[in-house]
């Protein structure tokens, strides 16, 4: 058992915070912006909140967190009365948040200066995959330091690799939205066609899912698409601040993105029909309403 912390209960940081007091039987205390969720939180999981950043991660050996953008980190690591305040040495920060790799480079320097290690790790499986403890998490950072705290991260993990130094972890969430943009647009469009072309579209995806064709996205997704059903996991406007990050990458390594700056335009488009908070399929939706 360790003394933990974990800093932001969204949808994601919330069930993980739960599997460190439950499945691995930590001392975990929280905080979160919004006071009264870590209340809540706390009062269900039987553990302590604390009302700043700073006075959660006091004694603790590893600090989780899980914040919307690197704004958001900034603020709770370094901000008023932020976490790195209270870091004691030789502790790890263990980010989950999806954030660019300079904000995670910029942090690891700062926590290497006041005695402690970051890692940058942000994590891939969406909602489910945080309430039922099964995530994949990239990590960037020193490896003893990652040693220190895979035990712990394996409580809300199924998969957990350490990916290079620091911004290493972020860079291979980038490349991870990269892929899913790329296949949730040509599943839409193979719908489509399927749907205009009057086929039978659960005989057509039965039929191609066993091949080269197959993917994540296609077996969980492919039913709620054709229902226009979609409420399903991660929204919209969080891809597209995931894919602003790998665009002004790509700018800055020289990478060409072309396919994934067009699928970021079909998701403004979905933005603009209301659908920000719809989940990422919804791009079946956007080429329907064109044919509307």
């Amino acid at each position: 058992m360790a003394k933990v912390a974990f800093l932001g209960l969204g949808v994601m940081g919330y069930p993980m915070a739960g599997h460190l007091a439950t499945s691995g039987n930590h001392d975990v205390t929280v905080y979160n912006r919004t006071t009264a969720k870590a209340e809540k939180w706390a009062k269900e999981f039987g553990a302590a909140f604390a009302p700043t950043p700073q006075e959660a991660v006091q004694d603790c050996d590893v600090v989780f967190c899980c914040v919307g953008n690197d704004d958001d980190l900034r603020g709770v690591t370094i901000g008023d009365e932020g976490a790195f305040y209270g870091m004691k040495a030789g502790a790890v920060f263990v980010d989950h948040t999806t954030a660019s790799s300079e904000v995670a480079q910029e942090l690891a320097q700062e926590a290497e200066a006041r005695g402690f290690s970051f890692l940058d790790a942000p994590v891939s499986g969406g909602q489910a995959g945080a309430e039922n403890g099964v995530l994949t998490v990239m990590v960037g950072g020193n490896e003893t330091a990652y040693e220190r705290a895979l035990p712990i991260m394996e409580c809300f993990s199924k998969k957990v690799g350490l990916m290079g130094p620091s911004g290493a972890g972020q860079q291979t969430k980038m490349v991870n939205q990269i892929c899913i943009a790329g296949l949730l647009q040509g599943l839409s469009e193979g719908i489509h066609f399927a749907e205009k072309a009057g086929l039978d579209v659960e005989k057509v995806i039965e039929a191609i899912s066993g091949g080269a064709a197959q993917s994540w996205q296609m077996e969980n997704r492919w039913k709620t698409m054709h229902a226009n059903e979609y409420e399903h996991g991660f929204a919209v406007d969080w891809m597209r601040k995931d894919l602003k990050i790998c665009l002004k990458t790509a700018d800055e390594i020289g990478a060409r993105l072309p396919v994934t700056a067009l699928v970021d335009q079909f998701y403004a488009e979905v933005q603009a029909m209301g659908g920000g908070r719809w989940d990422t399929s919804s791009l079946l939706a956007r080429m329907k309403k064109a044919d509307s």
